[in-house]
């Protein structure tokens, strides 16, 4: 029985852990870049894009499919390093609890 009472309270512990570390993970920004700075992206640590920089170089009128290309590939970098910091933190904060290979936290 007093290995349930352990668990429990090691549950409980690491719903507070979890809550703070999405509350800190939500305060994250990354930055991606594409075409060698000339389309940059920035994303909360929700995945939200919440800037966009475009060079004025690109505005032409045959160059609309390359921005266009730009901006998903710099949107594409930045969601790549949320996610693997949001990984970093949730295995630092997981270490030595026994949960399966491949389980994925936040639930």
């Amino acid at each position: 029985m007093r290995d349930i009472m352990g668990m429990m309270k090691q549950a409980k512990e690491m719903q507070a852990k979890m809550a703070a570390m999405q509350e800190e993970i939500s305060a994250l920004e990354a930055e991606g870049q594409a075409g060698g700075g000339l389309v940059t992206v920035k994303l909360s640590g929700k995945g939200a894009l919440t800037a966009l920089t475009i060079d004025p170089s690109l505005f032409k009128e045959d160059d609309i499919e390359v921005i266009e290309d730009l901006i998903i590939a710099a949107h594409n970098e930045a969601k790549a390093k949320v996610e693997a910091i949001m990984a970093e933190k949730t295995q630092a904060l997981t270490a030595g609890l026994p949960i399966p290979p491949g389980f994925k936290l936040p639930f």
